[in-house]
Order: structure tokens, then sequence, then C-alpha cells
């Protein structure tokens, strides 16, 4: 695959994703599909942004035991969506597991998705990391580790921030996957994140693909910002 920008579809319902859509003027999209909005809508948010072109990470990051995680994982691959993904810190087990359960969902001739683990979140702080999460070692180190493991597990790649990306190449290889979240302009606002680059930082970086939300969803013109996100990006 290209390297590809994926705007988050940070919306609560199909409503709101059909009318900011409409002001990309018929782009085809790499999109981001989360929680708030896959929960509200099912599958059938899924099979639209299908029937509009569009390639989808669709973004749940299940965590639970290995045997729960390979049947939603199993269910998640009869929507032939192009990207998952599962927290790294529930092991090695339920990563192969994940695995397992795409293989086992993916249609007969189709290509599985990609699956990706999630080292830490880019709203996860040094702070929180050894005060709430009571994990000593240091934010890279622990980054790096869950990147190996995943490796080492036979998924595709991670989600890191774009300070990491560099490591993990270094760790796990340049054909290993690092989708880099918390991407904004140099003039936008932090929000809830904590680890975050501009588009420019993220290509530098080695970022293999950059994930972009309020920037291009509440801009006063997406289509035109979409474009220069996509053009820093790009080089």
């Amino acid at each position: 695959m290209n390297r590809p920008l994926i705007v988050a579809l940070d919306f609560p319902s199909r409503t709101e994703v059909k009318d900011f859509l409409s002001r990309l003027e018929g782009e085809s999209l790499y999109v981001k599909v989360g929680m708030e909005l896959f929960y509200r809508e099912g599958s059938h948010i899924i099979t639209f942004l299908k029937e509009q072109g569009h390639q989808i990470f669709l973004d749940l990051k299940l965590h639970d035991i290995p045997n729960t995680v390979k049947s939603a994982m199993r269910n998640l691959a009869s929507l032939e969506v192009d990207l998952v993904n599962v927290h790294a810190a529930g092991g090695s087990k339920m990563m192969m597991a994940a695995l397992e359960g795409l293989d086992m969902g993916t249609p007969s001739g189709k290509k599985r998705p990609h699956c990706i683990a999630v080292t830490q979140l880019t709203s996860t702080s040094s702070e929180i990391l050894h005060k709430e999460l009571l994990i000593s070692e240091s934010l890279n180190q622990v980054v790096v580790h869950y990147a190996k493991l995943a490796k080492e597990s036979r998924l595709d790649g991670v989600v890191c921030s774009t300070w990491e990306a560099e490591m993990i190449n270094e760790a796990c290889g340049a054909d290993f996957i690092t989708v880099t979240p918390g991407i904004r302009l140099q003039e936008d606002a932090v929000d809830d994140q904590v680890r975050i680059a501009t588009p420019e930082e993220a290509r530098r970086r080695g970022s293999w693909g950059i994930v972009v939300g309020r920037s291009i969803t509440k801009a006063v013109n997406p289509m035109e910002t979409y474009n220069l996100m996509k053009q820093q990006w790009e080089g």
C-alpha cells in the first residue's frame, strides 16, 4: 500500500459523516472509523463508506482474552476493511489469536486486513505511565518493547506517536507498519493529545501512515486543509 493520510471520521453518526464527505468534493480517501461512530451505526457505516470507494481503518482497539479477540476478529474480517487493531498490552497470545480470527473470517480469495497493535495512546504521558499505570521504564522503552512483541506475534505493525516511529523502524525494520495519530498543523490546538507532530515531522521521522482528525474535520474548508496536509505529508 501507499503511505496513507488517514482521515479520522470522529463523528457521532452517519448524518455528520455524509455532510463532511460532501465537502471533500468526491475525493477517494483512507478513513478511520472509531468506537463512537461504529458503536452507533454498526456495520452499515462500513458498507456505506466502501460503496463510496474509501479505504477503511476500523479502529476498535480490541483488548480481551485471546478467544474473545479471535472470535471478534473473525466477525470483523467479514466486513473487508483494510486495517484493524488491538492493544499490544493484551500480550502475544491475544495478538496471535487476532490474526487467527482474521484469517478464519476473511472471505475466500480476499486479502485479510492488516492488523496493527496500539503501543501507548498519544494521550499517554510519562507521568501517566509511571504514576497511574505503574510502569517504571521510559515511555520510549515501553513503546519499542511493545512493537517488538507485536512483530514477534506476526502482526503487520503498530500504532505509535511520530516521535517513536524512527526507533521502531530501527528495531523492527522498515517494512513494519507505523501508523501515527496526533497529527496537527503547527498552528492547531493540542486538545487532548500529548505526543503530537506535524505531517512534515511525521514524514521525516519515518511514519508509514498518519491519522488526522480535527485539523481537517473541524476546518472551515476541509478540502483545502486536506490538500495542505497531504502536500506536507508527501513532501
